[in-house]
Protein backbone atom coordinates (compact mmCIF):
# COMPACT_ATOMS: atom_id res chain seq x y z
CA UNK A 1 0.00 0.00 0.00
CA UNK A 2 1.39 3.56 -1.01
CA UNK A 3 1.87 6.11 1.83
CA UNK A 4 -0.69 8.60 0.09
CA UNK A 5 -3.52 5.55 -0.15
CA UNK A 6 -2.47 5.08 3.61
CA UNK A 7 -3.11 8.65 4.90
CA UNK A 8 -5.98 8.32 3.15
CA UNK A 9 -7.04 5.35 5.09
CA UNK A 10 -6.53 6.90 8.45
CA UNK A 11 -7.50 10.72 7.41
CA UNK A 12 -10.86 9.32 4.83
CA UNK A 13 -13.76 10.90 3.21
CA UNK A 14 -16.61 12.83 5.30
CA UNK A 15 -18.84 12.21 2.35
CA UNK A 16 -17.77 9.42 1.53
CA UNK A 17 -17.89 7.70 4.84
CA UNK A 18 -21.75 8.49 4.53
CA UNK A 19 -22.32 5.31 2.33
CA UNK A 20 -21.19 2.87 4.87
CA UNK A 21 -23.96 2.88 7.95
CA UNK A 22 -21.68 3.66 11.24
CA UNK A 23 -23.65 1.65 13.42
CA UNK A 24 -26.08 -1.04 13.14
CA UNK A 25 -24.97 -5.38 12.40
CA UNK A 26 -22.39 -5.10 9.95
CA UNK A 27 -20.47 -2.40 12.68
CA UNK A 28 -20.95 -5.16 15.54
CA UNK A 29 -20.67 -8.26 14.09
CA UNK A 30 -17.20 -6.52 12.97
CA UNK A 31 -15.96 -5.27 16.40
CA UNK A 32 -17.51 -8.61 17.68
CA UNK A 33 -15.73 -10.60 15.20
CA UNK A 34 -12.13 -8.88 15.53
CA UNK A 35 -12.61 -8.53 18.71
CA UNK A 36 -12.76 -12.65 19.61
CA UNK A 37 -10.61 -13.41 17.06
CA UNK A 38 -7.96 -11.38 18.57
CA UNK A 39 -8.46 -12.43 22.11
CA UNK A 40 -8.40 -16.12 20.62
CA UNK A 41 -5.31 -15.03 19.05
CA UNK A 42 -3.21 -13.88 21.98
CA UNK A 43 -3.86 -17.84 24.02
CA UNK A 44 -2.88 -19.62 20.86
CA UNK A 45 0.46 -17.10 20.64
CA UNK A 46 0.70 -17.85 24.12
CA UNK A 47 0.39 -21.24 23.84
CA UNK A 48 2.82 -21.07 21.11
CA UNK A 49 5.81 -20.07 22.89
CA UNK A 50 5.46 -21.92 25.86
CA UNK A 51 5.44 -25.08 24.41
CA UNK A 52 8.53 -23.89 22.28
CA UNK A 53 10.27 -23.15 25.46
CA UNK A 54 9.05 -26.47 27.55
CA UNK A 55 10.12 -27.85 24.23
CA UNK A 56 13.95 -26.57 24.40
CA UNK A 57 13.97 -27.40 28.35
CA UNK A 58 12.56 -30.80 27.85
CA UNK A 59 15.58 -31.22 25.17
CA UNK A 60 18.85 -29.92 26.62
CA UNK A 61 17.46 -31.49 30.27
CA UNK A 62 16.41 -34.86 29.29
CA UNK A 63 19.56 -35.01 26.65
CA UNK A 64 22.59 -34.82 29.39
CA UNK A 65 20.71 -36.32 32.13
CA UNK A 66 20.66 -40.42 32.95
CA UNK A 67 19.98 -42.31 36.08
CA UNK A 68 21.66 -45.56 36.75
CA UNK A 69 19.58 -47.88 39.20
CA UNK A 70 20.89 -50.40 41.82
CA UNK A 71 18.85 -53.39 41.80
CA UNK A 72 20.84 -55.37 44.59
CA UNK A 73 19.86 -57.01 48.00
CA UNK A 74 20.31 -54.07 50.83
CA UNK A 75 23.55 -55.92 51.89
CA UNK A 76 25.15 -56.14 48.62
CA UNK A 77 23.77 -51.97 47.45
CA UNK A 78 26.30 -50.00 49.33
CA UNK A 79 29.04 -51.87 47.37
CA UNK A 80 27.35 -52.13 44.10
CA UNK A 81 26.85 -48.44 44.45
CA UNK A 82 30.13 -47.23 45.39
CA UNK A 83 31.59 -49.46 42.49
CA UNK A 84 29.30 -47.99 40.04
CA UNK A 85 30.29 -44.70 41.29
CA UNK A 86 33.65 -45.28 41.05
CA UNK A 87 33.14 -46.43 37.22
CA UNK A 88 30.93 -43.49 35.94
CA UNK A 89 33.81 -41.50 37.23
CA UNK A 90 36.20 -42.99 35.17
CA UNK A 91 34.12 -42.90 31.94
CA UNK A 92 35.10 -40.28 28.89
CA UNK A 93 31.94 -37.96 29.09
CA UNK A 94 30.81 -38.14 32.21
CA UNK A 95 30.79 -35.20 33.79
CA UNK A 96 28.98 -35.88 37.06
CA UNK A 97 27.76 -38.79 39.12
CA UNK A 98 26.07 -39.16 42.21
CA UNK A 99 24.09 -41.51 44.50
CA UNK A 100 20.60 -39.78 45.48
CA UNK A 101 20.21 -39.60 49.14
CA UNK A 102 17.03 -41.15 50.98
CA UNK A 103 15.05 -37.90 51.26
CA UNK A 104 15.38 -37.31 47.37
CA UNK A 105 14.04 -40.54 46.32
CA UNK A 106 11.51 -40.09 49.02
CA UNK A 107 10.38 -36.61 47.50
CA UNK A 108 10.48 -38.17 44.15
CA UNK A 109 8.02 -41.06 45.30
CA UNK A 110 5.83 -38.48 47.24
CA UNK A 111 3.55 -37.16 45.04
CA UNK A 112 2.37 -41.05 44.50
CA UNK A 113 2.71 -42.74 47.72
CA UNK A 114 2.72 -39.83 49.73
CA UNK A 115 5.09 -38.22 52.27
CA UNK A 116 5.17 -40.73 55.29
CA UNK A 117 6.34 -43.43 53.18
CA UNK A 118 9.12 -45.43 55.32
CA UNK A 119 11.67 -45.82 52.18
CA UNK A 120 14.43 -46.96 54.34
CA UNK A 121 12.54 -50.57 55.33
CA UNK A 122 11.01 -50.98 51.30
CA UNK A 123 13.43 -52.56 48.76
CA UNK A 124 13.86 -49.52 47.19
CA UNK A 125 16.58 -49.60 44.50
CA UNK A 126 19.38 -46.82 44.74
CA UNK A 127 19.69 -43.96 41.76
CA UNK A 128 22.30 -42.53 41.02
CA UNK A 129 22.09 -39.20 38.52
CA UNK A 130 24.48 -39.35 35.62
CA UNK A 131 25.37 -35.93 33.94
CA UNK A 132 27.06 -35.89 31.18
CA UNK A 133 29.66 -33.51 29.31
CA UNK A 134 29.31 -31.62 25.55
CA UNK A 135 31.11 -34.86 23.92
CA UNK A 136 28.93 -37.09 25.82
CA UNK A 137 30.14 -41.28 26.81
CA UNK A 138 29.66 -44.21 25.22
CA UNK A 139 25.93 -45.52 26.57
CA UNK A 140 26.75 -49.19 25.33
CA UNK A 141 30.27 -49.62 26.32
CA UNK A 142 29.33 -47.82 29.95
CA UNK A 143 26.62 -50.55 30.06
CA UNK A 144 28.55 -53.52 28.99
CA UNK A 145 31.17 -52.59 31.78
CA UNK A 146 28.62 -51.78 34.26
CA UNK A 147 26.82 -55.63 33.46
CA UNK A 148 30.41 -57.12 33.56
CA UNK A 149 31.43 -55.55 37.26
CA UNK A 150 27.96 -54.29 38.97
CA UNK A 151 25.09 -57.09 38.45
CA UNK A 152 22.65 -55.33 39.63
CA UNK A 153 23.07 -51.63 37.65
CA UNK A 154 20.58 -50.94 35.21
CA UNK A 155 21.74 -47.38 32.76
CA UNK A 156 18.82 -45.51 31.53
CA UNK A 157 19.33 -42.96 29.17
CA UNK A 158 16.09 -41.45 28.68
CA UNK A 159 15.91 -41.77 25.02
CA UNK A 160 12.70 -44.23 25.23
CA UNK A 161 10.35 -41.69 26.39
CA UNK A 162 12.79 -38.26 25.69
CA UNK A 163 11.86 -38.15 22.29
CA UNK A 164 7.97 -38.33 22.60
CA UNK A 165 7.92 -35.90 25.27
CA UNK A 166 9.57 -33.45 23.30
CA UNK A 167 7.42 -34.16 20.33
CA UNK A 168 4.46 -33.62 21.72
CA UNK A 169 5.84 -30.06 22.63
CA UNK A 170 6.69 -28.92 19.54
CA UNK A 171 3.65 -30.68 18.25
CA UNK A 172 1.77 -27.90 20.49
CA UNK A 173 3.80 -25.42 19.24
CA UNK A 174 2.72 -26.47 15.74
CA UNK A 175 -1.09 -26.42 17.08
CA UNK A 176 -0.69 -22.95 18.19
CA UNK A 177 0.28 -21.62 14.85
CA UNK A 178 -2.07 -22.87 12.53
CA UNK A 179 -4.78 -21.97 15.17
CA UNK A 180 -3.38 -18.55 14.05
CA UNK A 181 -4.14 -19.25 10.94
CA UNK A 182 -7.21 -20.36 11.35
CA UNK A 183 -8.21 -17.61 13.20
CA UNK A 184 -6.94 -15.31 10.62
CA UNK A 185 -9.35 -17.04 8.28
CA UNK A 186 -12.37 -17.04 10.42
CA UNK A 187 -11.70 -13.40 10.93
CA UNK A 188 -11.52 -12.79 6.95
CA UNK A 189 -14.56 -14.84 6.62
CA UNK A 190 -16.78 -13.10 8.96
CA UNK A 191 -15.66 -9.25 7.80
CA UNK A 192 -16.52 -10.49 4.02
CA UNK A 193 -19.69 -11.63 5.39
CA UNK A 194 -20.31 -8.50 7.06
CA UNK A 195 -18.67 -6.13 4.16
CA UNK A 196 -21.50 -8.26 1.69
CA UNK A 197 -24.88 -7.77 3.90
CA UNK A 198 -23.31 -3.66 3.94
CA UNK A 199 -22.67 -3.77 -0.02
CA UNK A 200 -26.00 -4.97 -0.16
CA UNK A 201 -27.89 -2.70 2.13
CA UNK A 202 -26.47 0.55 0.39
CA UNK A 203 -27.22 -1.29 -3.27
CA UNK A 204 -29.62 2.30 -4.01
CA UNK A 205 -27.34 4.03 -2.38
CA UNK A 206 -24.21 3.06 -4.56
CA UNK A 207 -26.06 3.06 -7.70
CA UNK A 208 -27.49 7.02 -6.83
CA UNK A 209 -23.75 7.43 -6.38
CA UNK A 210 -22.37 5.99 -9.61
CA UNK A 211 -25.22 8.21 -11.24
CA UNK A 212 -23.58 11.86 -10.07
CA UNK A 213 -20.34 10.21 -11.52
CA UNK A 214 -18.73 8.65 -8.53
CA UNK A 215 -16.19 5.75 -9.47
CA UNK A 216 -16.01 2.27 -7.83
CA UNK A 217 -12.63 3.04 -6.30
CA UNK A 218 -13.93 5.77 -4.40
CA UNK A 219 -17.18 3.99 -3.29
CA UNK A 220 -15.12 0.75 -2.20
CA UNK A 221 -12.92 3.52 -0.48
CA UNK A 222 -15.16 4.03 1.85
CA UNK A 223 -16.28 0.62 2.82
CA UNK A 224 -12.73 -0.64 3.05
CA UNK A 225 -11.91 2.10 5.54
CA UNK A 226 -14.48 1.62 7.97
CA UNK A 227 -14.44 -2.19 7.94
CA UNK A 228 -10.80 -2.19 8.46
CA UNK A 229 -10.67 0.40 11.38
CA UNK A 230 -13.83 -1.52 12.47
CA UNK A 231 -11.24 -4.76 12.94
CA UNK A 232 -8.20 -2.22 14.02
CA UNK A 233 -9.88 -1.29 17.05
CA UNK A 234 -12.26 -4.11 18.17
CA UNK A 235 -9.14 -6.61 17.55
CA UNK A 236 -7.18 -3.94 19.79
CA UNK A 237 -9.91 -4.40 22.74
CA UNK A 238 -9.49 -7.88 22.45
CA UNK A 239 -5.73 -8.01 22.43
CA UNK A 240 -6.30 -6.16 25.91
CA UNK A 241 -8.80 -7.93 27.25
CA UNK A 242 -6.03 -11.54 26.48
CA UNK A 243 -3.16 -9.40 27.37
CA UNK A 244 -4.67 -9.55 30.94
CA UNK A 245 -6.19 -12.92 30.74
CA UNK A 246 -2.29 -14.08 30.38
CA UNK A 247 -1.00 -12.07 33.00
CA UNK A 248 -3.72 -13.32 35.67
CA UNK A 249 -2.39 -16.93 34.89
CA UNK A 250 -0.28 -19.00 37.11
CA UNK A 251 3.27 -18.44 36.71
CA UNK A 252 5.77 -21.68 36.00
CA UNK A 253 6.56 -23.96 38.84
CA UNK A 254 7.23 -27.29 39.93
CA UNK A 255 4.26 -28.27 41.44
CA UNK A 256 2.17 -27.04 38.46
CA UNK A 257 4.13 -28.72 35.58
CA UNK A 258 3.00 -27.90 32.35
CA UNK A 259 0.12 -26.84 33.60
CA UNK A 260 1.45 -23.56 34.18
CA UNK A 261 4.28 -21.16 32.74
CA UNK A 262 1.81 -20.37 29.95
CA UNK A 263 2.34 -17.03 29.50
CA UNK A 264 4.56 -14.55 27.90
CA UNK A 265 8.09 -13.57 28.89
CA UNK A 266 10.47 -11.23 28.44
CA UNK A 267 10.04 -9.52 24.50
CA UNK A 268 7.35 -11.95 23.82
CA UNK A 269 5.02 -9.94 25.53
CA UNK A 270 5.22 -6.94 22.50
CA UNK A 271 4.14 -9.80 19.83
CA UNK A 272 0.65 -9.41 20.81
CA UNK A 273 0.61 -5.87 19.56
CA UNK A 274 1.14 -7.36 16.11
CA UNK A 275 -2.33 -8.67 16.12
CA UNK A 276 -4.43 -5.98 15.94
CA UNK A 277 -2.38 -4.46 12.77
CA UNK A 278 -2.87 -8.16 11.63
CA UNK A 279 -6.26 -7.64 12.30
CA UNK A 280 -6.35 -5.07 10.16
CA UNK A 281 -4.64 -6.03 7.14
CA UNK A 282 -6.81 -9.05 6.90
CA UNK A 283 -9.87 -6.82 7.26
CA UNK A 284 -8.89 -5.00 4.25
CA UNK A 285 -7.81 -7.33 2.25
CA UNK A 286 -11.08 -9.06 2.76
CA UNK A 287 -12.76 -6.16 2.19
CA UNK A 288 -10.86 -4.60 -0.65
CA UNK A 289 -11.87 -8.30 -2.31
CA UNK A 290 -15.12 -8.17 -1.37
CA UNK A 291 -16.00 -4.57 -2.53
CA UNK A 292 -14.59 -5.40 -5.58
CA UNK A 293 -16.68 -8.64 -6.27
CA UNK A 294 -20.14 -6.74 -5.03
CA UNK A 295 -19.37 -4.08 -7.41
CA UNK A 296 -18.59 -5.75 -9.96
CA UNK A 297 -21.88 -7.38 -9.55
CA UNK A 298 -23.81 -4.42 -9.61
CA UNK A 299 -22.57 -3.52 -12.60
Amino acid sequence: MSEGRLRKLIIGDAQADRVVPPSGFTAHLTLFASGAMAFLAVFALALSLASGRLADRWAEELARAATLRINAPLEQRDAQTRQALTILNQTPGVASARALSSEEQAALLAPWFGSSLPIDRLPVPQLIEVIEDEQGYDSTGLRLRLQAEVPGAVLDDHTRWRAPLVDAARALRRLGAVSILLIAGAMAAMVTLAANAALAANAQVIEVLRLVGALDSYIAHAFVRRFTLRALGGSAAGVALGMIGVWLMPEASNEGGFLTGLGFQGWGWLLPLLIPLLAAAVAFMATTRAANKRLGDLT
